[in-house]
């Protein structure tokens, strides 16, 4: 997001009308409901992270071992934990054997 000034996109009266509640201030109008866009759905960071965990999952089932994965991913052993047990729930597999 960038800022774009009032008076080259808005009619003078309105601009003026808002000079009367904030002159020369910073003001944040917030998207429309309609139009306000999840966290990663500009940049695909949703997506590609989904990639990634469904990656760590795989190479864990395929017997990969939590500190291994998270030297290759840059992540914390915990992170791996969280991202297997979430992975293992979202593929219907709800085993709660702890992830080592």
């Amino acid at each position: 997001m960038r800022y774009q000034k009032a008076n080259e996109i808005m009619p003078e009266e309105l601009v003026e009308l808002i000079q009367k509640y904030i002159d020369g201030e910073y003001i944040y109008i917030p998207r429309k409901q309609e139009n306000k866009k999840t966290w990663g759905e500009r940049t695909g960071a949703r997506e590609e992270r989904s990639l990634r965990d469904r990656s760590i999952f795989l190479e864990y089932s395929t017997g990969a071992c939590v500190g291994d994965l998270a030297k290759r991913y840059y992540l914390s052993e915990k992170s791996i934990q969280r991202i297997v047990l979430q992975e293992r729930k979202n593929m219907g597999q709800g085993k709660t054997s702890k992830v080592t």
